[in-house]
């Protein structure tokens, strides 16, 4: 029997990697502009204060709980007294403010600013876990979405996911530069750069130009668009 015990192969995931101060700076701009999208759901639909809060956290969080649960880190927000206080302010903030503040296409670009950064911290934080690039690439685009989508459900609207718009592909794309650029030992900090300017370009694009996938069976689009529901109003 030895006397010394083999060093563990890994660290355990609830030691958490050091990240720079940086990428938490950009991770309460992406909770703060998605904690305002959600809000804004509930404020369309006339809700209450309490109702746009809640709406604000789970859009706030969701993509980084649902990240942080698959990589087996500690879930992020239960950790940090910012993240819940900043998705807080941000409903307070919508319910104090007029509505027509918000029209237009203002929130949809600080929205994009939002996604790109919110993609590269996720799989940031990924690899910085361990995670092989390909996963850690999975997990940017499901930071950046994922929290839009349980909103999107728990109200009752057609998910982002559903619709053809380049949402969820301007957080693949961050993602995977990011990825990829971290793979190749590019230096992070134009990595992180280059991937977030990129994620919010295509998403610019989009929204400027209307950009979308064309959707399965493009000579049954008339078809299929008798069934499929009307698109909500732009949130995202």
């Amino acid at each position: 029997m030895p006397l010394v015990p083999p060093l563990p192969t890994s660290l355990p995931h609830a030691v958490a990697p050091a990240l720079p101060a940086v990428i938490g700076l950009a991770d309460l701009a992406g909770i703060a502009v998605f904690a305002l999208s959600g809000a804004l759901v509930a404020a369309r639909m006339r809700q209450t204060l309490v109702t746009m809060c809640f709406f604000a956290v789970i859009t706030g969080v969701g993509g980084g709980s649902v990240r942080d649960l698959l990589i087996g880190a500690p879930v992020f927000w239960v950790h940090d007294r910012w993240v819940a206080l900043v998705c807080l302010g941000m409903a307070v903030l919508c319910w104090l403010t007029p509505h027509r503040w918000w029209r237009g296409a203002a929130l949809e670009w600080a929205d994009a600013v939002g996604l790109g950064a919110y993609a590269v911290l996720g799989t940031t934080k990924a690899l910085a876990y361990g995670i092989p690039p390909v996963p850690a690439f999975m997990m940017g685009v499901i930071t950046g979405c994922v929290g839009g989508v349980i909103r999107d459900c728990v109200a009752g609207r057609p998910s982002i996911i559903m619709r053809p718009e380049l949402y969820v592909t301007a957080a693949a794309l961050a993602a995977a530069l990011c990825s990829a650029g971290q793979a190749l030992h590019l230096p992070k900090g134009w990595v992180w750069a280059v991937s977030a300017l990129a994620g919010f370009a295509l998403r610019a694009a989009a929204i400027r130009w209307k950009l979308a996938i064309p959707a399965y069976g493009g000579s049954k689009k008339a078809d299929l668009g008798e069934r499929l529901p009307p698109p909500p109003d732009p949130l995202l």
